[in-house]
């Protein structure tokens, strides 16, 4: 899976590359880079069904996309990024959880003439594949990292101290933001998981968990 993610964000490269021509003539068709800051936490209910109380992750983003038009001031926007998410609890023991997507996200961009530049805002889809993660528990000056491991399900014989997520997960993205006439742009996010980020686990008879990944960000970027 990891495999074809970075295939399809090589023909969408390629095809980017291959449109240069194109957006000169036209100035349609373009070319976008992006990094930014990520405000992500985990939400939902633990194994026994109570509401999980955890605080804002504070990680980043980076990748591509690309800007088709599709009619008059309305543009499909594919684009991919690797996207680091999770939560943060803090208390006696302090839990840093971390996890590494990359994610294709799949929107619907209108951009309206404001000033010299464009207003933006945006809609759509996003699925990713989860590809790394740690988790830090801290007390008082002891310290230990486990590692993420990604599973469709938990078995009896896997180990019960070790963090399980899902490889895939799946939500919404919306956001606004302003382009400059020069091709810069900064835009504020949001995102919604829709897919559980836990696996089944064998280990609970009647397991209530349920945890989705829910967050905002800050992008900065360009097009050409």
């Amino acid at each position: 899976m990891i495999t074809r993610l970075f295939t399809t964000g090589l023909i969408l490269f390629l095809s980017a590359s291959l449109a240069m021509s194109q957006t000169a003539e036209t100035g349609k068709m373009s070319f976008g880079i992006l990094g930014g800051v990520n405000f992500q936490t985990l939400t939902g209910t633990d194994h026994s069904g109570a509401e999980l109380d955890n605080e804002m992750l504070t990680a980043y983003h980076a990748g591509f996309n690309i800007q088709i038009p599709i009619a008059p001031e309305f543009y499909f926007q594919p684009g991919l990024l690797y996207s680091l998410k999770g939560a943060k609890n803090t208390g006696t023991i302090t839990t840093a959880t971390k996890v590494s997507y990359i994610e294709l996200p799949l929107n619907l961009v209108y951009k309206g003439q404001l000033g010299n530049g464009f207003f933006i805002v945006g809609l759509g889809p996003y699925v990713s594949y989860g590809i790394g993660g740690k988790v830090t528990t801290t007390g008082g000056d002891a310290s230990l990292d486990t590692d993420v491991i990604f599973q469709n399900s938990v078995e009896l014989s896997d180990p019960l101290t070790a963090t399980y997520f899902n490889p895939f997960d799946a939500g919404g993205n919306i956001f606004a933001g302003y382009e400059m006439a020069g091709g810069l742009f900064f835009q504020l996010n949001t995102q919604l998981g829709m897919l559980k980020a836990n696996p089944e686990n064998a280990w609970f008879s009647n397991d209530e968990a349920s945890v989705k990944h829910t967050g905002f960000g800050l992008s900065l970027g360009y097009r050409f």
